[in-house]
């Protein structure tokens, strides 16, 4: 193109939206290398965090201690392949159920997300949930934010060393709680328990212990909202699922602005002001460092602790609440809000046909499989009879939590000769190995390969369990 043509083509240019990022007196622009002292705040949102937590927590820790059925009731045995969930075992054959279950909650995360914002992160996830635990700890050891931060920045001495040892004790204990009770979904609870204080673990579980109680008390006592900023792929694609209907913690400019302190008597109009004193207790309570005031950022975790520390200055300045709370971009231009939308309805029909197809996949489960491996030295042979005889190995995996016995058959030819056990008891999520051999006339015998069809079926206890399974028997050349 030449210079004339580029002079006579016309520009286009891309609006830009400057937003102004306010900046109290004294207050520094945050860091990622600086240490947040979170400042404790109480308020509705804060007491319903601390209890979903507490259920969360007690749900992880009490979990992997249930028995049901003489047997751990959640076990994923990574040694023998095999997943325990109270009455249902999942096996490697299995592994279909296990993705119907991710996809699921992946789409009911995208649900979520999309009806909520980002209160998963907030209210339900370990990173946050550990996070707000280890805090606990320094309150109870340290004391309030403004003293851990005195103490830190005053020089080594005896109150500020057994302070420092008792804290970075306590994390690595509830970090070694952790990660023992992580490691008991995935071996016997009491054997791991036994063995760690009895000091008889094996270098693998040891070395498995060591690095997520290390793990543990990195995220949660050192890196924390660094996690959740830089390494957290969640807070990256979150956005994608956001619309102007989506609720989320905000900050309502136009009743805000312009900010500035006043007291409690003057009237803010008459000052030409908004409700916020810019008291910046917003973002001392955060635990990710922001300033929900500047708009919708990705760090924002949606635990609503800038809202209760907002509603609590409101009550103290009897101004009305609401200030900073949980709302839509369309609420705060005053447009009507479309809470059943298209988005939503979508996630919720696919959560409906994949929770169906889930539990038809569960219900169409036969509690028995039977693997057929062939005699892969010898296809068939004549035996002193003078019958054709094949020789198979038949596994025989009962997927129940009960002892079975089962009975064994075969058909497709006639007048054939089963040699070895047809009866069999398997344990409760057991494996039985049987060998067997199935001989035959050679006149019953019509091709060089022909069709023949092994059957189970469960006698004790009584059952309509009935399994089917076609292999081939293989005439002498």
């Amino acid at each position: 193109m030449s210079e004339q043509e580029l002079k006579n083509k016309k520009l286009v240019q891309i609006p830009v939206k400057n937003i102004k990022i306010h900046k109290p007196k004294g207050v520094e622009t945050y860091q990622p290398s600086d240490q947040i002292y979170v400042r404790k705040v109480s308020g509705f949102f804060q007491k319903l965090r601390q209890r979903m937590n507490l259920v969360y927590f007690a749900f992880f820790a009490c979990l992997p201690w249930l028995q049901y059925n003489g047997h751990q009731a959640v076990l994923f045995d990574l040694e023998l392949q095999r997943f325990t969930l109270w009455g249902l075992t999942l096996w490697p054959q299995d592994l279909t159920l296990l993705a119907w279950l991710f996809i699921l909650g992946a789409f009911l995360l995208f649900f979520v997300t999309a009806f909520l914002g980002r209160v998963w992160c907030g209210y339900m996830c370990p990173q946050t949930v550990w996070t707000f635990i280890f805090i606990w700890f320094e309150e109870k050891i340290e004391g309030s934010a403004n003293q851990r931060k005195k103490l830190d920045s005053q020089p080594m001495s005896f109150n500020k060393f057994w302070r420092k040892s008792l804290k970075h004790t306590a994390w690595v204990l509830f970090s070694l709680f952790t990660a023992m009770t992580f490691v008991g979904y995935f071996a016997p609870m009491r054997e791991v328990v036994i063995d760690v204080f009895t000091l008889n673990t094996s270098l693998t579980l040891a070395g498995i212990i060591i690095f997520f109680t290390f793990a543990t008390y990195g995220n949660a006592g050192w890196m924390r909202e660094t996690m959740c900023l830089h390494m957290c792929p969640y807070a990256r694609f979150q956005s994608a699922m956001f619309d102007k209907d989506t609720l989320t913690v905000s900050y309502d400019a136009k009743r805000g602005e312009n900010r500035g302190p006043r007291g409690r008597k003057q009237d803010p109009k008459e000052l030409g002001l908004g409700d916020c004193i810019d008291c910046n207790l917003c973002v001392q309570v955060c635990p990710t460092g922001i300033d929900i005031r500047n708009g919708l950022q990705y760090e924002c975790i949606n635990c609503g602790a800038c809202v209760d520390a907002c509603d609590g200055v409101m009550d103290n300045m009897k101004y009305e609440r609401g200030l900073i709370r949980y709302a839509t971009e369309h609420e705060l231009q005053g447009k009507k809000v479309h809470f059943v939308r298209g988005k939503l309805i979508g996630y919720a029909s696919v959560l409906l046909i994949m929770s169906s197809l889930l539990v038809l996949e569960i219900v169409n489960r036969s509690p028995v499989s039977l693997d057929i491996i062939r005699d892969r030295n010898e296809l068939s042979k004549e035996n002193f009879n003078g019958d054709i005889e094949n020789v198979y190995t038949l596994k025989i995996l009962n997927k129940s939590q009960t002892n079975n016995t089962y009975k064994l058959s075969v058909k497709g030819i006639e007048n054939t000769k089963w040699h070895g056990d047809q009866i069999v008891k398997v344990a409760g999520a057991g494996v039985y190995t049987l060998p067997i051999s199935i001989s035959v006339d050679p006149y019953e015998l019509k091709s060089y390969m022909n069709d023949i069809t092994f059957v189970i079926e469960q006698i004790d206890p009584e059952s309509d369990v009935k399994l089917e399974h076609e292999s081939r028997f293989f005439n002498k050349r």
